[in-house]
């Protein structure tokens, strides 16, 4: 196999993203994308990633591949690329990763294929009465605004509007987002739907805002979160976050 990008932040930025939940992942590289499908060493949150064949100048991928990669180990090499650099990726006979960056000078990296014993992940099938989609920068600013008050952030959603609420012992946040052109809100309930996630978990997750301006939330009343960005014909990264469930 031999892949080039001729704009490398695609897979810099989303290994950076991806990186912060999961140590090591497993990719699928078939003939028409680079797909990854990972949960955080404490089973609370999944990563869906798949960067398309479009996005790369050259594509020469002949038969389907599996390797497992150190994720720090690559985001580090690829933290050394320049937006100018040609990246690409190569598998050596000593059965190694090779990463090059090529534009005025051309540097060559080599990173282990690791073994991975863990079982292949299976996205779960999950429907959603709920479907908002956004500006990142709007989901962005109001996780920003509930961290200052707690650890965890409640989303309430009812027709035309969405409410991202958080309260510690002394203090409260609410923000409201109202349907509007930048915000659009489809509900299948009429009654309102309410449910609890780590704001830690969030943090990371909204780091995707760096890939795409827009993003699409799915949720439902004590059930995972979906969170979706997407680049036309260039990628998707993904997240599936489990509720946390209040005991009272």
């Amino acid at each position: 196999m031999k892949l080039t990008l001729a704009d490398p932040s695609y897979l810099k930025d989303s290994i950076s993203i991806i990186s912060e939940l999961v140590n090591e992942a497993r990719f699928k590289i078939t003939p028409d994308a680079i797909e990854l499908v990972a949960m955080d060493p404490a089973n609370v949150a999944m990563v869906i990633y798949k960067l398309l064949s479009s996005c790369f100048t050259e594509y020469d991928v002949k038969d389907e591949t599996e390797l497992a990669i150190n994720l720090n180990n690559l985001k580090q090499i690829l933290k050394r690329a320049k937006p100018s650099d040609m990246l690409s990726l190569e598998m050596t006979p000593e059965n190694k990763l090779q990463i090059k960056l090529k534009s005025n000078t051309t540097r060559t990296f080599s990173i282990p294929i690791i073994e991975l014993d863990e079982r292949e992940q299976k996205v779960p099938e999950l429907k959603f009465p709920i479907s908002i989609q956004t500006q990142s920068s709007i989901l962005n600013d109001a996780i920003e605004d509930a961290d200052i008050v707690a650890e965890s952030v409640t989303f309430i959603a009812e027709k035309n509007k969405l409410m991202i609420a958080a309260e510690s012992d002394l203090s409260k946040a609410n923000i409201e987002i109202n349907a509007n052109e930048e915000t659009k809100i489809n509900t299948e309930s009429t009654d309102k739907v309410k449910a609890k996630y780590s704001i830690e978990y969030l943090k990371k997750m909204i780091a995707g805002s760096k890939l795409a301006d827009e993003v699409s939330i799915n949720f439902n009343r004590d059930y995972p979160l979906k969170m979706e960005y997407k680049v036309v014909d260039k990628l998707l990264l993904a997240f599936i976050l489990a509720p946390r469930v209040e005991n009272d």
